[in-house]
């Protein structure tokens, strides 16, 4: 699990981010709402956990935003604020949790995962695209099983057809945790799902975008 933090006290921030990392979560920590925005909008988090009163941007604003954007990751709030109104507030923006400060550190792990293995409801078991159908579930192409890499690189270009996956973002997405940069992996994966699409005689393609990434296409 890969998860932007959002927060402007350091002192919190270090100790609930060694904490999350001690359990095997990916942590990127943002220490104000203009950089957290700028790290929401990106396609590699399975999880956003926000503050609220942040410098230069609120936490209301960011998951307004992200929100508007048609961007749908996992948000649990963090207020130190009491008021129901400031709650209801925050879930009718879009908010999937809240949590208030200050929190156990177990707590926040045990609803991040809660959040994260609970399905959206917006999204089905199997997406389409051209000939193609992936099982979101079973992780297969057409029956085909995929591995776990190959079905999370997949699973980013079969929901955004026709839109770049930029390189990093699929590094960060995939490999998060594993402090892996050599984008030759990204590359593997990529020839691995090619050779797929062939075996399949599919109508789709994975176009490489020099020096960008690669998007799903139609041949």
């Amino acid at each position: 699990m890969r998860i932007l933090y959002v927060e402007d006290d350091a002192l919190m921030a270090d100790a609930t981010t060694y904490n999350l990392k001690k359990s095997g979560i990916a942590v990127d920590w943002a220490k104000d709402g203009e950089e957290g925005l700028n790290l929401a909008v990106k396609p590699i988090y399975d999880a956003i956990v926000l503050d609220v009163m942040l410098p230069k941007m609120s936490g209301f604003d960011i998951l307004k935003t992200i929100r508007d954007r048609n961007i749908k990751t996992p948000v649990i709030m963090l207020t130190a604020l009491t008021q129901v109104e400031d709650k209801i507030r925050g879930l009718n923006i879009g908010a999937d949790d809240y949590l208030e400060k200050p929190f156990k550190s177990p707590e926040l792990i045990a609803r991040l995962n809660a959040l994260t293995r609970r399905p959206p409801l917006q999204e089905t078991k199997e997406i389409h695209f051209e000939d193609l159908n992936f099982n979101v579930v079973n992780r297969t192409l057409n029956d085909i099983p995929l591995t776990e890499k190959e079905a999370d690189i997949l699973e980013m270009l079969i929901k955004n057809p026709g839109t770049i996956q930029q390189k990093e973002h699929i590094l960060a997405k995939v490999w998060g945790s594993e402090n892996i940069s050599d984008e030759n992996y990204v590359e593997v994966y990529i020839s691995n799902l090619r050779k797929k699409l062939k075996s399949l005689r599919s109508k789709a393609a994975i176009k490489t975008i020099r020096n960008l990434g690669y998007k799903l296409i139609t041949k």
